[in-house]
């Protein structure tokens, strides 16, 4: 069944493909990590071109003021000679005019469809170009102030009393000059944690924080609506307060000292073998802009040596009202935001900061940037969310280039002819983009970077290679000692297509059909009995921080085997592009597609405050237009009705062009087709170590040239249990309720009542069952089948080791039930929207199943519609089918297998991973139960070995079922008792294991004391570091290992108790309420002595290991830094764990935060359902006697009700003392033969995958 995160997700997240217009999941996630840097220019060119669209042009006469006003007052508070008697006057104004800023130019307003001008053109009809527009949301509001910034706010209640806001400047990584790569993060860094005006944010249960990417930097704070406490005070003007304190950073060498050492430990951080791998695909991908040679994080050598008027430069050049664009989302009323927008915002002026530039040679320098900024690139032409870049876009013919409308003084070459100089010059001096005066004599502005300078990477990506007349690859190899799989990543570039009409919605609907499509046959069909790859997946996003949609085959498989792995997914890309998809397939997914899209609706304001503002922020960066969902819902519902297959297959050979063209006679896609492996630096004369360009385009043009034939639908069942079925198992075994029981002290619950806030009972066959009603996520729900066991029960019950573990993703690679092939079970989950996990860790099997509670499978639109059954009661098919028809398939096997192995092998290469192990290792005295399953024991464990752990664990009384959902509780209930209740008692009872009597957890192994270090090295070509510190904990419940509880030791130690506190500490819940909170504020006493005060690292982190039936079990500190401080940074998180236990205790301030951040934590994650079937789990399971109804009944008067006493006598629970703690430190070491060339290295961006962000 690995139809969990592969199959019906993609079509509610991977399917996304760019339609933000239509999804409310953002695209190709947030970017790397970086901001930009447009410098200023003395002069304002004006482009004729942009007339078409003028009403998108920021220019001084919309702001009321030009360069030559004359001095007035209104020159004094706006700043644009705009007058603006509600802007407050400036602070440190003069009375004298200040000059234009140096780098601000007439560009495209940010709000893109939302700039009222253009949203006002598209409703009134009077733009042509958009014949049948989409609506606008109703409620979202956008503006621009006379300062030139711009603001959009959603209203929006879910959660009530609470908002989000986000400052967005647009200036990134791609924006930096070659002495500023990494200032945009750095100051990011300065500008947030130097405000003391977000300090006044601390305490009141607010979060920020920041990011920055290529393209831009964020700044956000979420937090309630009302300070809490007395005053009861509006929040929106602290947290805007906090921003606009960014926009005036003061830029003090104190702080710009501290954020510099967080950055350099960040640098090393982030720079996993993972991130490499990034850079190489990125630098290949984009090797023809900006983005290819400005990372984020930046260069070492340099963010050592800036100053504060380097970092000043950057800050004043960057952060000016017109750059910068402010979201609000959140429980708040329009008026009210508006208001104070104006009056905290409205002051700020261009001509200020530009004022505070002092660095005259790279004010200069920017000056030259900014003008080619603003000339023929991406950021200009299409949005000004985008990096200053263009593209070698891969589109079909006819396709028009969007910066043709765009008339710059730039060559073929990128390069932008400075006019001054030019005008001095013959015009045989440069001749094709090539100046052959001299060197000295700099006329043309490289803002493509494509010339080679001092500080970049001695490595070459612009090979390329003719796989057939005018058909272009551009292919890279990337080797290294810490790989262990190959990776190949085939890449096209397009330009965004702005969804604003319904002609472009449904080409982008018809696109989503065809990646869903492809998808499923790639995961379902593509996955014979020994499949070539171990993932696939192909996808087109669009993404703002690249200005493109990237079109993307990504895969991985072993080494020896990657040619056939090529051939396979290209032929399966092929195929859809030459024969498009099958009726049921466009059935299928357009019906899954507007699934979604009602269950969108129907959330309708029950859409978080993040998702919504994670929506809005990509949909107005790439020009869609923003709806509700409700809208979106009707807009779909029109386009699918009239959808046809020749749309969809038109739309799959546009998607598929630039790999079906790539055979000679195949028509084809204009442009560069990028290809990257990524292979295991292998010995001696091995195939990977021969791998080069040459064999990659030779596998390439091979596997196009196989022959591909039209896929035929499958025939997929609309119920795995026919109506007859059931009826005879209900006569069979008759079902029953019985009441829920409990360990906890909770009187039995009724067997035929509904009780809230969950109902709990248990079956005549002994399943338990819990069940809660979850609006918040509207037609979702959640549900998780528990059996207590894991790997412990391996160890008590006989089993080979590793047998449950792997038999459990046996079972995760299966799906065939009964009669049922596993295709045809894979595709009813997709059918039903069925998203399935199966997982085994220490202490339980679980099966986690994420469902809609609606009607799917559906057929026809509108009167013609034929419901199909609920996604409720699919999913309950399933379970049935798990328990008592589940068909173990050797193939399933040697893919669970395969990933365990991979795993395994991989986690000797990760300098993290490698190091945790060795300390678990050793604090677990070597018990393989907490260690990763070795290849040989993988490799011993046969099928039956795993049906037999796995099915054991199935036994009906031992199991727990928790599900959590926007349905009708008593038509669950009803389900539950014919689907499951019918199991019979002694279902698979022929697999239990026998026993004299019966065994209980075991604790987890005493710690040998006293405590030891362990050192680790591991070869890798880069320094990199990380730190453990290590002790006793208890489980989450409390229990030492021992067997001795929390509440029995503080009981103990606090002998003068008085009655009251003795009956808190007797709750249930105490122990497990105190080590939230002690983990909270640990982890913020780390955060401000190791990073703040000593500087030693970016982030350090205190984590438990949470085991809820074991006794006992360990706490974790975390902290990564720089090899010459990596002793230094372990010696500190030692220093701070020990001062929390004596010198300098929990203060009744940090008490009050960490109540405030578990509540506020707690009450967010009550809104899904998720949260809700992981807080049953184990209620009524008598392997965790104190879990019961209490711990989630009580919740908030527990925690409120803990004293600063409560959780000091809980840290003397632990083993903090210096003679218990374990330590580790595991360093890199170069590889022999290795020799370092003195090249400055770029690091890599952070983010797993293209899309993750710097934080701040």
């Amino acid at each position: 069944m690995r139809f969990h995160a592969s199959a019906t997700a993609i079509i509610a997240t991977t399917l996304a493909t760019g339609l933000h217009a239509f999804s409310f999941v953002p695209s190709r996630g947030g970017g790397i990590s970086s901001i930009g840097a447009t410098i200023p220019s003395r002069h304002q060119p004006q482009h004729s071109s942009l007339s078409s669209s003028s009403s998108l042009v920021m220019s001084k006469d919309e702001n009321n003021g030009s360069a030559a006003s004359k001095f007035s007052l209104s020159n004094l508070f706006s700043g644009d000679g705009s007058s603006s008697s509600s802007s407050p006057s400036l602070r440190g104004s003069s009375s004298t005019t200040l000059e234009p800023h140096p780098s601000k130019r007439n560009h495209i307003n940010p709000l893109n469809a939302l700039y009222p001008p253009h949203r006002e053109a598209l409703l009134s009809g009077t733009n042509p170009s958009r014949t049948d527009p989409l609506p606008f949301h109703p409620a979202v509001q956008s503006g621009v102030l006379s300062n030139g910034f711009s603001y959009v706010f959603l209203p929006n209640r879910s959660p009530p009393g609470r908002f989000e806001a986000h400052l967005q400047v647009f200036s990134g990584s791609s924006d930096e000059l070659e002495p500023q790569q990494g200032i945009a993060h750095l100051t990011e860094h300065v500008a947030y944690m130097g405000s003391r005006k977000r300090e006044r944010l601390f305490g009141t249960g607010s979060q920020t924080n920041a990011y920055t990417d290529f393209h831009h930097t964020v700044f956000y704070a979420a937090c309630p609506t009302l300070a809490p406490g007395r005053s009861e005070a509006p929040m929106l003007p602290m947290a805007l307060d906090a921003l606009c304190d960014v926009m005036e950073a003061r830029c003090d060498p104190s702080r710009i000292e501290k954020e510099r050492q967080a950055v350099l430990s960040e640098m090393t951080m982030v720079n996993t073998i993972e991130y490499r791998v990034e850079c190489q695909i990125l630098s290949t991908l984009h090797r023809e802009n900006r983005l290819a040679k400005r990372f984020p994080i930046g260069k070492e050598v340099l963010i050592q040596n800036w100053k504060q008027d380097d970092v000043k430069t950057w800050h004043r050049t960057h952060y000016r009202p017109d750059n910068v664009l402010l979201y609000i989302v959140g429980d708040l009323e329009p008026q009210f935001v508006e208001a104070t927008i104006e009056e905290k915002f409205g002051h700020l002026t261009a001509e200020r900061q530009g004022s505070q530039i002092k660095l005259v040679e790279l004010k200069k320098e920017a000056s030259d940037l900014a003008d080619a900024v603003v000339g023929r690139t991406m950021k200009q032409a299409q949005s000004w969310h985008y990096p200053p870049v263009r593209h070698d876009f891969c589109v079909g013919e006819g396709v028009k280039n969007v910066l043709d409308g765009v008339i710059s003084d730039e060559d073929a070459a990128g390069k932008i002819i400075r006019k001054d100089i030019l005008a001095e010059k013959d015009d045989d001096d440069v001749v094709d983009g090539d100046d052959k005066s001299s060197s000295s004599d700099i006329s043309l502005y490289d803002i493509h970077l494509q010339q080679p300078y001092e500080l970049d990477d001695k490595v070459q990506f612009l090979k390329q290679a003719e796989m057939a007349p005018g058909k272009i690859i551009r292919p890279h190899i990337f080797k290294h000692e810490l790989l262990q799989n190959f990776s190949f990543h085939l890449f096209a570039k397009r330009p965004v297509e702005p969804i604003e009409d319904m002609a472009s919605f449904r080409r982008s609907l018809a696109r989503r059909v065809c990646l869903a499509a492809l998808q499923i046959r790639l995961n379902v069909g593509g996955r014979s009995d020994d499949p070539a790859f171990t993932f696939v997946e192909f996808n087109q996003l669009d993404s703002a921080r690249e200005g493109c949609a990237v079109c993307s085959l990504d895969m991985t498989a072993e080494p020896a085997r990657w040619e056939e792995a090529v051939t396979k997914s290209i032929s399966e890309i092929r195929k859809l592009g030459l024969h498009g998809v099958t009726p049921g397939e466009m059935e299928r997914y357009a019906s899954a597609l507007l699934t979604d899209a009602e269950q969108l609706a129907a959330q309708g304001d029950m859409i978080s405050h993040s998702d919504q503002l994670a929506y809005l922020m990509e949909t107005v960066a790439n020009g869609h237009t923003f709806m509700s969902p409700e809208q979106s819902y009707a807009v779909t519902e029109q386009a699918l009705s009239t959808l046809t297959l020749e749309e969809v297959n038109s739309a799959a050979a546009e998607l598929c062009a630039h790999i079906t063209g790539l055979k000679d006679g195949e028509a084809t896609s204009t442009g560069v087709v990028v290809a990257v492996a990524c292979t295991p630096k292998s010995a001696g004369g091995s195939e990977m170590a021969n791998l080069d360009e040459d064999q990659l385009c030779k596998a390439i043009r091979n596997a196009c040239t196989v022959d591909v034939e039209p896929v035929e639908d499958v025939v997929v069942p609309t119920t795995l249990v026919t109506a007859e079925e059931l009826e005879a198992a209900v006569k069979e075994n008759s079902p029953t309720w019985e009441p829920g029981q409990f360990s906890d002290g909770t009187p039995n619950t009724p067997a035929d009542r509904i009780t809230r806030p969950f109902t709990l009972r248990r079956l005549g066959n002994g399943i338990r069952v819990g069940i809660a009603q979850n609006t918040a996520e509207s037609q979702r729900g959640h549900l998780r089948l528990v059996a207590p066991g894991g790997r412990d029960a391996e160890r008590r019950l006989g089993f080979k080791a590793g047998a449950l573990a792997v038999g459990a993703r046996a079972m995760q690679e299966g799906g065939s039930f009964g009669r049922f092939s596993r295709e045809q079970v894979e595709l009813f989950a997709v059918d039903h929207l069925i998203m399935v996990e199966i997982n085994c860790n220490e202490e339980a099997l679980t099966m986690d199943f994420v469902f809609p509670t609606t009607n799917v499978g559906n057929s026809g639109y509108g009167d013609e519609k034929q419901l199909g059954i609920t996604g409720t009661e699919s999913v309950l098919q399933i379970v049935r089918e798990i328990l008592i028809e589940f068909n173990w398939e050797e193939d399933a096997l040697g893919r669970s297998k395969q990933s365990y192995r991979t795993a395994h092998e991989s986690l000797g290469k990760s300098l993290e991973g490698k190091s945790t192990e060795m300390i678990m290792e050793a604090v677990a005295s070597g018990d393989d139960r907490f260690l990763s399953i070795d290849v040989d024991t993988v490799n011993a464990v046969t099928l039956e070995d795993a049906k037999n752990a796995v099915m054991s664990q199935l036994i009906p009384s031992d199991l727990e079922i928790s599900a959590s959902g926007d349905f009708v509780v008593n038509d669950v209930l009803d389900m539950i008792l014919k689907y499951l209740g019918t199991v019979p008692a002694d279902a698979n009872s022929q697999y239990k294991v026998k026993q004299e009597a019966p065994t209980t957890f075991s604790g987890v192994p005493a710690l040998e004391l006293p405590g030891k270090h362990l050192d680790l090295e591991l070869e890798d070509s880069d320094p990199r570091a990380v730190a453990y510190v290590a002790g006793a904990a208890p489980n989450a419940w409390g229990f030492l290992a021992d067997g001795s509880t929390v509440a029995q030791r503080v009981s103990e130690a606090d002998k003068r108790a008085s009655d009251y506190d003795k009956q808190r500490r007797a709750h249930p819940l105490f122990a497990n309420a105190a080590l939230s909170l002690v983990s909270e504020i640990a982890n913020r006493r780390l955060f401000s002595t190791v990073r703040e005060r000593k500087q030693l690292t970016y982030d350090a982190n205190f984590s438990l290991t949470g085991f809820e039936r074991m006794m006992g079990g360990w706490f974790l500190v975390t902290v990564t830094a720089s090899k010459e401080k990596a002793q230094a940074a372990l010696e500190a998180c030692k220093e701070t764990l020990e001062a929390l236990r004596t010198s300098n205790p929990i203060s009744p301030d940090n008490l009050e935060s960490a109540k405030r951040v578990v509540l506020n934590r707690h009450e967010g994650e009550l809104r899904t359902s998720q949260y809700w079937a992981t807080m049953m789990s184990g209620i009524q399971e008598e392997s965790i006697p104190l879990k019961g109804p209490l711990s989630v009944t009580d919740f908030h008067a527990v925690i409120e009700s803990m004293t600063t006493r409560d959780l000091q006598l809980t840290l003397d629970c632990m083993g903090l003392e210096d003679k218990e703690l374990y330590t580790a430190i595991g360093k890199t070491v170069q590889p022999e033969g290795v020799v370092d060339d003195g090249i400055v290295k770029a690091s890599p961006m952070a983010g797993m995958g293209r899309g993750g962000a710097l934080k701040g």
